[in-house]
């Protein structure tokens, strides 16, 4: 009996430092809760005005892109390439021979 006395003696001890433990856990928390609480919260929250204002500075930069990219170097506006039914023929059978080689490998 006295060495049962003994162990719920020492799991009394330990019981009190970890009570002693959280507590300062739950301090630490409660001081860095008010600066690092709630992610998201009305902090993250934006009007309806401020998102359109956003989305429309941010279609204006992707216009800025485009505009940048259909420009030629000496300023002019580039003409939208496009390919001749000739080369786009030739594609397409080269294409097809391709898959013709491909099938044929397969038998």
């Amino acid at each position: 009996m006295a060495n049962l006395a003994g162990v719920v003696q020492l799991l009394k001890k330990e019981h009190g430092r970890l009570t002693k433990e959280l507590h300062g856990i739950s301090a630490a928390l409660a001081a860095f809760g008010k600066t690092y609480g709630r992610h998201g919260g009305a902090r993250g929250r934006l009007s309806a005005a401020a998102r359109a204002r956003i989305a429309a500075a941010q279609r204006a930069r992707w216009a800025k892109v485009r505009a940048s990219k259909s420009t030629a170097r000496n300023g002019t506006v580039a003409p939208k390439r496009t390919m001749s039914a000739a080369a786009r023929k030739r594609i397409a059978a080269a294409q097809r021979a391709r898959w013709a080689k491909v099938k044929a490998a397969k038998k």
